[in-house]
């Protein structure tokens, strides 16, 4: 759910549908043989959450590699091990928006930590470069691609139809294959897919009918083609089918679940041994970390607005 925040190669469709077959049906422990050599964060991960650029790090693409803060549990200051930014340089820092970040991520290595690629996979934001593409197929296919805006605060994205009546998900995973491959090009570790929980919310908010069912098959594909291209891949909030996506998934990132009652729903994850990178935006250090250190969550706080900027930045421990 983000902008480059300043409000805040193309494989066949056959290939991917490929791709997404293995993901929805082939047992999760054969498909993990078949990447052991993708990097899964350990289960205790210092993380940052930057998907806006600061012109004062031009240099490292916007982004602040070498931020320290202390936490909130006290004691000298903690640099991230895992920096979840944006595959794009932020136009307020690069001047335009296609600029891949490949400067922020050879920064990041640099200095031994992870880099993890912010991928849009739900909603269509209408400032990406490959926006028309989704734009001309949605004219071509009767307006059965894009639907309702995400939010009055994130206006200039849509709601994807994940349904498959016109061959949607086929052309959309087609294009989420292009941006993993370009994450994997830069040099990323891993790929966040944000906004794969159009079924929870209902065509009233969505515009769209997604099934649950649908959903988790467009959710392990993109896991699928994470893998298929080196790259970890995280599950983005969709607390409703996380203990059924996490085999397929290497962690978790998670939008203040404190705020809301439901960090239990991502138990399954800790109890695998796999990391929940969680981030509160309204709530205060002191209301949320003790709980968050004791689930072995990876909390930090974030701006109230939703703004996702270096700073403010706070992790727990």
């Amino acid at each position: 759910m983000v902008s480059t925040r300043a409000l805040l190669k193309r494989l066949t469709t056959s290939a991917v549908l490929a791709t997404a077959s293995v993901a929805a049906f082939a047992p999760p422990a054969a498909a993990a043989s078949a990447d052991a050599g993708i990097w899964r964060p350990p289960l205790e991960s210092r993380w940052q959450y930057q998907l806006e650029g600061n012109p004062r790090h031009k240099a490292t693409g916007g982004i602040d590699v070498d931020i320290c803060v202390k936490p909130q549990s006290g004691g000298a200051c903690v640099r991230p091990t895992v920096f979840d930014i944006d595959l794009y340089v932020d136009g307020d820092v690069a001047g335009d928006n296609s600029t891949v970040n490949t400067a922020a991520v050879k920064a990041i290595h640099a200095r031994g930590a992870k880099a993890v690629c912010y991928v849009d996979a739900g909603s269509i934001e209408d400032y990406r470069p490959d926006y028309k593409q989704f734009a001309d197929w949605h004219k071509r296919n009767g307006g059965s691609l894009l639907g309702k805006p995400f939010s009055e605060d994130f206006p200039d994205e849509r709601w994807a139809n994940i349904n498959n009546d016109r061959g949607q998900r086929d052309f959309l995973l087609k294009m989420m294959e292009a941006r993993v491959a370009k994450c994997a090009q830069a040099g990323f570790d891993g790929v966040e897919f944000d906004v794969v929980n159009a079924h929870e919310e209902g065509r009233a908010v969505t515009g769209w009918n997604i099934s649950a069912a649908t959903q988790l098959t467009y959710n392990r594909a993109l896991a699928a083609i994470a893998h298929k291209h080196g790259l970890a891949a995280a599950l983005k909030n969709n607390l409703s089918q996380a203990a059924e996506l996490e085999p397929y998934f290497d962690f978790a990132v998670n939008e203040s679940c404190f705020s809301y009652d439901e960090c239990g729903e991502l138990k399954p994850f800790v109890k695998a041994g796999k990391p929940v990178f969680h981030v509160e935006y309204g709530l205060s250090p002191a209301s949320f970390c003790r709980k968050a250190v004791a689930a072995s969550f990876n909390s930090i706080k974030k701006a109230a607005d939703l703004s996702l900027k270096d700073r403010p930045y706070q992790p727990c421990r």
